[in-house]
């Protein structure tokens, strides 16, 4: 009988992953293909502005996304950027390499149509290696990409980018 018990346990957690990961390969799908956009990176917090512009490819299957790309800014500088993540129910865990070239560690969970990530910065960014992204899909059409990272003298958050790309 606690065996029985114990199998019913475990196909009724499994039948709850499941559902979880299919909204998550549904919610994803739809965001494969090429963008393009334009935005704002604060290469340090207290710095003017460099205005960019980027192309993705983004490929989605399953509970995955995967994003290969290149920002250009001040017409000379060209960095590549990439994010892989995978979901697990509603966990998003994964990678980001942005134009330092040290790989990054991102978690965190969809609330309706915006990814929420904790950034871990491979080393010191505006004085610790901790941040927040955001990844909000805006129809079938639109994505904004933003970073907020916290100023160390004032403590207040500071979008230090912010990148609106359209399905091309």
């Amino acid at each position: 009988m606690r065996r029985q018990a114990r199998l019913i346990a475990v196909l009724a957690g499994l039948g709850v992953a499941a559902p979880a990961a299919a909204d998550e390969a549904g919610f994803l799908k739809p965001l494969s293909g090429s963008w393009t956009g334009t935005g704002k990176v604060l290469r340090k917090i207290g710095s003017s502005p460099i205005n960019v512009s980027c192309k993705f490819n983004i490929d989605a299957p399953g509970a995955s996304i995967s994003m290969r790309g290149n920002c250009r800014g001040l017409l000379v500088v060209n960095r590549a950027i990439s994010a892989d993540l995978s979901a697990r129910g509603t966990r998003y865990s994964g990678n980001y390499t942005g134009p330092s070239g040290s790989p990054s560690q991102l978690s965190g969970s969809r609330q309706g149509d915006v990814i929420n990530l904790a950034v871990r910065w491979a080393r010191l960014v505006n004085g610790d290696r901790n941040a927040n992204m955001t990844i909000s899909k805006r129809g079938n059409s639109q994505l904004l990409i933003q970073t907020i990272d916290k100023d160390p003298a004032s403590g207040k958050s500071v979008t230090t980018s912010e990148i609106s790309l359209k399905r091309q």
